[in-house]
């Protein structure tokens, strides 16, 4: 059997989740609604969704700022708002947010029929989460293509087939498809644009948009992961045994971190450091300046230079101005991240003497360990290794941690939220 026709069979089986899964899976389901219900009230996705008015006008699917949109539009509008503030579950290993992908499109796709089992929903989500970090883990070098939106296309169409009728001679069709619509580049990360989390939106909508043509009786091409012109030769090169191995038995959705900051992940290694130290009564006067010595995948997404004209896109993955900003409040407050508040002369003074310093890990796709190494106005020095980020399934955050993100959640939301985003997520996600 190939390891296409392994996936496939995987994607269409039915799955009675272990408990730890299934525990897990909700878990994240609150976690990915909470942020995205966060980010859905932002400026940014405000602009958005004036625009998607452009996508068509027939309410079917719900959306986490309110109201309904067409199912292909909402999951467009989820999707950003799920990845937007930056705060969305991550595979590590994987480098992929499954979760925004495959959450925003099962929801739209759930919410289009009218409501569906959560069983139905928890299994299609941990499928689908499966899938799209599975294709992470495969991946044998570092990104040149958005990895959770091109996987995440993949992962998320799956997934959403799982509630529909689709028979599983047909799932081939289904993820043919969804690869056809694949795409997102690095370049957006690299120059901090918006572009990163509409990719997100795009693969989500694409997502439903392959389904739907499936169902409409539509073919796809099937060889699209190891064929001539398939993923692993024209996105990144794959070894597809790295993942299909623990097919089955190993549940990724249970290696799936939790990011506890609304920025880049590759910052919470930092962050996380620092913010125990403010804990311990550190404060942004008594430091003199921060070297972080990380692999090159940290450099590369957080390491970029404090500048005075950056957007808040820019912000969310610039370590120099989120490592004073968690100094000065113990927080990183999504509200600060417009206009004037972020450019504070006591934040811009500590951000020219933050640097990161790419380590020899030799691992393209690594985000631990690292190396903080503070020095204080004093001349002291504080040193402190990072064996794992944060929020990670090696270093989980406290109930403290995890109620001061989801209490932060609730209030930028704003108290117009659906309150089942918060005090029932299965339900709201499953419409039921």
């Amino acid at each position: 059997m190939s390891a296409t026709s392994a996936i496939l069979d995987f994607a269409s089986a039915q799955h009675s989740l272990p408990a730890a899964v299934r525990a897990d899976t909700m878990r994240l389901i609150a976690d990915t609604l909470a942020g995205g219900a966060a980010g859905a009230h932002s400026a940014e996705a405000q602009k958005l969704k004036f625009a998607i008015r452009a996508f068509g006008t027939d309410p079917e699917a719900g959306l986490l700022c309110g109201g309904e949109a067409p199912a292909a539009s909402a999951a467009f509008f989820n999707g950003f708002a799920i990845h937007c503030l930056e705060w969305d579950a991550v595979h590590e290993g994987a480098v992929v947010h499954a979760l925004s992908v495959v959450t925003a499109a099962v929801m739209a796709q759930a919410h289009d029929i009218g409501g569906i089992g959560q069983e139905h929903v928890l299994a299609a989500v941990a499928a689908g989460v499966d899938i799209a970090s599975g294709l992470g883990i495969a991946a044998t070098g570092p990104m040149a293509f958005f990895r959770p939106a091109t996987a995440g296309v993949i992962g998320a169409a799956l997934a959403a087939a799982r509630l529909t009728d689709i028979p599983p001679d047909k799932y081939a069709d289904v993820m043919g498809l969804a690869y056809s619509f694949a795409s997102g580049t690095m370049q957006a990360h690299v120059e901090a644009s918006i572009a990163l989390p509409l990719q997100i939106a795009n693969a989500a909508r694409a997502a439903i948009t392959a389904v739907a043509l499936v169902e409409a009786g539509m073919e796809g091409p099937h060889d699209v992961l190891e064929g001539p012109f398939g993923y692993s030769r024209l996105i990144e090169p794959l070894d597809l045994a790295r993942y299909t191995a623990g097919l089955g038995t190993i549940w990724r959705i249970s290696e799936v971190a939790i990011k506890p900051f609304p920025s880049g992940r590759a910052s919470h290694g930092a962050l996380g450091e620092l913010e125990a130290l403010y804990r311990a009564g550190l404060r942004l006067g008594d430091v003199a300046g921060i070297e972080l010595f990380a692999p090159p995948l940290i450099g590369r997404l957080v390491g970029r230079p404090y500048q005075p004209d950056m957007s808040a896109a820019y912000a969310r993955l610039c370590l120099a101005i989120l490592a004073p900003l968690m100094l000065r409040d113990g927080v990183i407050d999504p509200d600060l991240f417009e206009g004037e508040a972020l450019h504070a002369p006591e934040l811009v003074a500590l951000a020219g003497k933050v640097s990161v310093r790419v380590d020899g890990n030799p691992d393209g796709n690594a985000m631990a360990p690292q190396r903080i190494v503070v020095g204080r106005r004093d001349g002291g020095v504080i040193e402190r290794a990072i064996a794992a980020n944060l929020g990670s399934v090696a270093h989980p955050m406290s109930a403290a941690q995890s109620a001061a993100k989801y209490g932060l959640c609730r209030r930028l939301a704003g108290a117009d939220a659906d309150p089942r985003i918060f005090d029932d997520p299965l339900a709201y996600m499953a419409n039921s």
